[in-house]
């Protein structure tokens, strides 16, 4: 299915908030955190487009709320929103299944920790090897919060929220109208 304003903004909504909320959690690991594996079910249903959009907006909306944007929201959205597209490439002729959710994830992880991690070099004068050394730890942690989501989030997402139904708003608008003519 294509991206549809009508059929993904509610679902987007839930996607957002599960991994804003966890986001919020404190005193949690650094960097284990949802992102990667609420985009890669909404990626089988949604298209290049709404798979760009929803790890791009996820990103600007989170940091718009809580940080503020910086040069990070820049590379880090547009990082997430790609990853988005490659998930829905990766996604677009296989199984929403635990086994690709970490076939696609695991690597996905390391490109992108390689990418963001250029942040401080090129944004913050940061010398090459501080950032890579500093990285290490870093992606071992994003590597096991990407492996433990792929496992337990990604496939409760894709089955109770992407293919349900009753989160679709022309659903979702279809009973409210046989409520209100009761």
């Amino acid at each position: 299915m294509n991206f549809s304003i009508s059929s993904a903004s509610f679902k987007f909504l839930i996607g957002w908030s599960a991994v804003f909320l966890f986001r919020l959690i404190p005193f949690r690991p650094p960097n284990f955190e949802p992102m990667l594996a609420t985009v890669m079910p909404f990626s089988k249903r949604y298209g290049i487009l709404g798979s760009f959009f929803f790890g791009f907006l996820g990103i600007v909306l989170y940091d718009a709320i809580t940080s503020g944007w910086g040069s990070w929201t820049a590379v880090t959205a547009i990082c997430y929103g790609l990853l988005g597209v490659a998930a829905h490439l990766f996604f677009k002729n296989r199984d929403a299944s635990v086994k690709n959710f970490l076939l696609f994830g695991i690597p996905a992880t390391v490109v992108y920790d390689a990418v963001t991690m250029t942040i401080g070099p090129i944004f913050m004068n940061q010398s090459l090897v501080v950032a890579f050394t500093g990285q290490i730890p870093f992606t071992l942690m994003h590597l096991t919060g990407t492996i433990v989501f792929s496992v337990l989030l990604s496939p409760a997402l894709y089955r109770w929220v992407v293919q349900n139904e009753r989160f679709e708003l022309t659903f979702l608008r279809t009973r409210a109208v046989a409520m209100v003519e009761k």
